[in-house]
C-alpha cells in the first residue's frame, strides 16, 4: 500500500488535518513505515510528528539540540526491569522501569523513545527557523519559513480578524445553487480548506509504475473511521463529536445549530454505514480498479462527477484508479439523497473545523478540546511555538531539510547506513534461499526482486522547488490557502507523467522510514539515524537490533501480506505459484489470530488483519537484523557485554526503540484506525515467534507469552 494511498483512504485525512497543509497530499509512495506517524506529515490531533517535553513549551526555553547517548554501550540498562521474565514480557523486561517512570507530557497523547527523537528534530527545527524569523532582509525559501512561521506565531493579528479569514469562503459554499455547483465545490476543496465525499490523489499505477496516475478514494468522515459512528464502543466520542458541530456552528453564527449538528451526524453515519472498513482497504487488488471518467459516471451515477474533476483540475487525466469501488455508487447516491442545505452545512462545518488551527483562539481551542483531548485523552494543547514549526514544516519541509542536513547529519552516517542495508539484504537472500516451504520458482522472482531493492538514505539528491509558492507577511490563512494550491498543483502536474526516482515521500527531518511497493525502494530520512536507532559509537549488536531492524522492517514490507503482490519493477502481478501462496496465506493467518487475541486495554482488542503488514515487518526486522549481526561477526564469537550475549542485546535493541507510553483514548483510536500494532506488542508479538529469542532468554513453557514450536509462525 503505497502512502498516498493511505492518506486518501484515511477519514483521518480530512478530520484530522490540523496543525500542517489542510488537505495536501506529501509528493511520496510510503505507504510501509517503521511508525504510525508516516501518514501525514503534521497532524496535530493525531498528536504526533513531533512530539515534545512539557518542559520545553516556553518560547525563551533554550532547547535541547543534542542526541541522548542509551547506556554505556547502547542500552538503557537502568531503564529495564529484570524482576519480569522475558517470557512474560519481554516489554517490561527491557523498558519495565522506564516506562513505569515515564511522564507522558501534558500536551501528549503518548510518549517515549520515537517520540523523543521527535522532540530533538522539532528542537533543531526550532532553532533554525526561529533564527530566520529574527533576520530582516532575507530571500528565497529562508523569507518563505520566516514570514510563514511569524504569521503562525502573530497571535495579536489572527485574534483581531478572528473567523474573517474564512468568511469569503464560508458565503460562497452558502451561495452554492445545485447538486452540480456542490460537486464542484467538493471537487475544488483538492487544493484548498475544505471537504469531498471522495478524495483524489494522485501515485504511481500499481500496474504501471513508472507513471503516475489519478487514484479516488472513499472520503465523507470526520470521525477517524467508521467505527466511531458504528460501534458502541465509541459512542461517547460520537456524543461529543455532536456537540463539537453544535459549537463550532455557534460561533459561525448558524441560526440552528443543534438541528444542523444532527442532520450533519446523520449524513456521515450514512456514509459511514456504507464505507469500505480499514481491513478491506489493505486490500491492494482489491482497491485497484481502472475506469474512464465516462465509466465512473456510469458505474456511480448519482453523483456530477464531471464538475468535480473538472474543478479539481484533473479532467484531463487519461484513466483514474477507483478504491473502494463498491462504496462509490452508495455514497454516491447519498449525495443524491441528501438536501443541498445539509451538503451545504456540512461542508460548513467541515472547512471551519480544518480551518480552525489558523483563526482566532476561540475556534483553534474548541478544535483542540475535541480532536486531540476528547479523541485522545491530551491535557494541554500544544504551544503555540510548537504548532508553528508544525506549520512551517509541513508548507516548506525540504527548504528546511536542507539546512537541517547541513547542520545536524554527520556526513560518515551515510556511508555506516549503506553498509547496515547491505548487510540486512544479505541476510534476507541467505533467509529465502534456504526456505523450506517455497519453490524455487518461487525463490527464483523473490530473489530477483530483492536484487532490484532501491535504497535512500538522509536525504534527497534533488531538493523540492518551492519557488512557485507564495508566501506573505502577515498573511496566516492566505499562506495556508496558497499552500495548499501549491502542493495540490504539484501533484496535478505529474498526472500522467513519468515518476520522478528521485522524489522522496519524507522530509530529512522526519523520524521514520519507508518502502515504498511501486518504487521497490526503502528510504531512512537523516532524523531517524540516531539513538535509540542508530549510535556510531554503541555495541553493534544493539544497532543491528535497532536500525538493523528498522532496516530489516522495511526490506520484508516488500514481502509482507501485501508488498509480496508487487514484483522486482513495482508491477503489481502475481508472481507466486498457488501452492506457495497458500503455505503463505496460512501461516498469516495463524500470525493475525495471534494478535486478534492480544489486549492493550479491557476489551480492546488489536486487530490483526488491519495491522497484518506491519506485524509482518516487525517480525522479519527481528529475524533479519540478528541474521546481519551474526553475519558481521564473520565467524569470531560474540563479545558478553554486562552479561549480556550479543544475540541478547540484538532482540533488546529493538525491544529499546518502542519504549513508549500511552493514555487509554489514543490505545483506543490506534487500534481502531492504524495498521501498526500497540508498542508493547509490536516487541512481544515477533520475538515470540523466533527460536532463538527462546534459546537466548531461556524462555520456558509456563510463561505467559510461551508459544510451542508448532504453533510458532514461520514466515520468512
Amino acid at each position: 500500500m503505497t502512502f498516498l494511498k493511505i492518506l486518501a483512504s484515511t477519514s483521518a485525512l480530512t478530520a484530522q488535518a490540523l496543525a500542517g497543509l489542510a488537505l495536501t497530499f506529501a509528493p511520496a509512495q510510503a505507504g510501509n513505515c517503521i511508525d504510525a506517524y508516516c501518514r501525514m506529515e503534521t497532524l496535530e490531533s493525531f498528536d504526533a510528528l513531533l512530539a515534545a517535553d512539557a518542559s520545553s513549551g516556553s518560547n525563551d526555553a533554550a532547547p535541547n539540540t543534542v542526541a541522548k547517548k542509551f547506556g554505556t554501550w547502547g542500552i538503557d540498562t537502568a531503564g529495564m526491569d529484570t524482576s519480569v521474565k522475558p517470557g512474560d514480557s519481554f516489554f517490561d523486561y527491557v523498558n519495565g522501569t522506564a516506562v513505569k517512570t515515564m511522564v507522558i507530557p501534558a500536551d501528549r497523547t503518548s510518549y517515549g523513545s520515537f517520540l523523543q527523537l521527535r522532540e530533538l528534530s522539532e528542537n533543531r527545527m526550532k532553532v533554525l527557523i526561529t533564527g530566520l524569523a529574527a533576520q530582516k532582509g532575507l530571500t528565497g525559501d529562508d523569507a518563505k519559513i520566516a514570514a510563514l512561521y511569524n504569521a503562525m506565531m502573530d497571535e495579536a493579528t489572527i485574534e483581531t480578524l478572528d473567523i474573517k479569514p474564512l468568511t469569503p469562503t464560508l458565503s460562497a459554499i452558502k451561495a452554492i445553487k445545485s447538486k452540480a455547483e456542490m460537486a464542484a465545490w467538493m471537487g475544488k476543496t483538492s487544493g484548498m480548506i475544505g471537504a469531498a465525499f471522495f478524495g483524489a490523489y494522485v501515485d504511481g499505477d500499481a500496474k504501471n509504475p513508472q507513471v503516475n496516475v489519478l487514484y479516488v478514494a472513499q472520503s465523507g468522515l470526520g470521525l477517524p473511521d467508521r467505527d466511531y459512528y458504528l460501534k458502541d464502543s465509541f459512542a461517547d466520542k460520537k456524543t461529543k463529536y455532536e456537540a463539537y458541530i453544535v459549537n463550532m456552528l455557534t460561533m459561525a453564527g448558524d441560526p440552528n445549530p443543534a438541528q444542523t449538528a444532527k442532520d450533519i451526524l446523520a449524513l456521515e453515519t450514512k456514509i459511514a454505514e456504507v464505507s469500505w472498513t480499514k481491513i478491506e482497504r489493505r486490500d491492494d487488488n482489491k482497491t485497484y480498479n481502472p475506469m474512464t471518467r465516462a465509466e465512473l459516471a456510469t458505474f456511480a451515477p448519482a453523483f456530477e462527477w464531471d464538475s468535480y474533476f473538472k474543478a479539481a483540475g484533473v479532467d484531463k487525466a487519461s484513466k483514474l484508479i477507483v478504491s473502494e469501488n463498491t462504496a462509490f455508487p452508495k455514497i454516491a447516491q447519498i449525495y443524491a439523497d441528501t438536501p443541498l442545505e445539509t451538503l451545504k452545512a456540512w461542508e460548513a462545518f467541515r472547512t471551519i473545523d480544518q480551518a480552525a488551527p489558523y483563526l482566532s483562539k476561540r475556534f483553534a481551542t474548541a478544535q483542540w478540546e475535541f480532536r486531540s483531548r476528547d479523541l485522545s485523552g491530551a491535557l494541554e494543547q500544544r504551544p503555540r511555538w510548537k504548532r508553528a514549526i508544525s506549520v512551517t514544516d509541513g508548507a516548506l519541509g525540504e527548504a528546511i531539510g536542507r539546512t537541517y542536513v547541513a547542520q545536524y547529519f554527520p556526513a560518515d552516517s551515510k556511508a555506516k547506513m549503506e553498509g547496515l542495508v547491505a548487510d540486512l539484504r544479505a541476510a534476507l537472500k541467505i533467509r529465502i534461499e534456504n526456505l523450506t516451504w517455497m519453490s524455487a520458482p518461487t525463490k527464483e522472482k523473490a530473489l530477483e526482486k530483492l536484487s532490484k531493492f532501491g535504497v535512500k538514505i538522509a536525504y534527497p539528491d534533488k531538493w523540492r522547488d518551492y519557488s512557485a509558492l507564495t508566501i506573505k507577511d502577515g498573511d496566516l490563512f492566505g499562506n495556508i490557502e496558497r499552500s495548499n494550491a501549491f502542493e495540490w498543483d504539484f501533484n496535478v502536474a505529474k498526472i500522467d507523467k513519468p515518476v520522478d526516482p528521485l522524489e522522496w515521500g519524507m522530509t530529512p527531518q522526519t523520524v521514520n522510514a519507508y518502502y515504498s511497493p511501486t518504487r521497490n525502494e526503502i528510504v531512512f530520512p537523516a532524523a531517524i539515524l540516531q539513538p535509540p536507532f542508530f549510535d556510531p559509537d554503541a555495541d553493534p549488536a544493539v544497532n543491528y537490533g535497532g536500525i538493523g531492524g528498522v532496516i530489516g522492517h522495511e526490506i520484508t514490507h516488500g514481502f509482507d501480506d501485501q508488498g509480496r503482490n508487487y514484483d522486482g519493477d513495482g508491477f503489481l502481478k502475481s508472481w507466486w505459484t498457488a501452492e506457495d501462496s497458500a503455505k503463505f496465506d496460512a501461516q498469516t493467518k495463524k500470525y493475525g489470530e495471534q494478535y486478534d487475541a492480544f489486549e492493550p486495554l479491557p476489551g480492546v482488542h488489536v486487530q490483526g488483519g488491519l495491522t497484518m503488514g506491519e506485524n509482518i515487518a516487525d517480525l522479519g526486522g527481528n529475524l533479519l537484523g540478528l541474521d546481519a549481526y551474526r553475519l558481521s561477526l564473520k565467524g569470531k564469537p560474540s563479545p558478553v557485554l554486562d552479561g549480556f550475549t550479543g544475540d541478547q542485546r540484538v532482540f533488546m535493541g529493538f525491544a529499546q526503540v518502542w519504549r513508549s507510553k500511552y493514555r487509554d483514548d489514543a490505545v483506543k483510536q490506534q487500534v481502531a484506525t492504524d495498521p501498526h500494532s500497540p508498542a508493547v506488542f509490536r516487541v512481544i508479538g515477533p520475538v515470540r515467534n523466533i527460536d532463538d529469542w527462546y534459546k537466548a532468554f531461556n524462555v520456558q513453557p509456563g510463561e505467559k507469552y510461551y508459544l510451542k514450536p508448532e504453533d510458532r509462525v514461520r514466515i520468512w
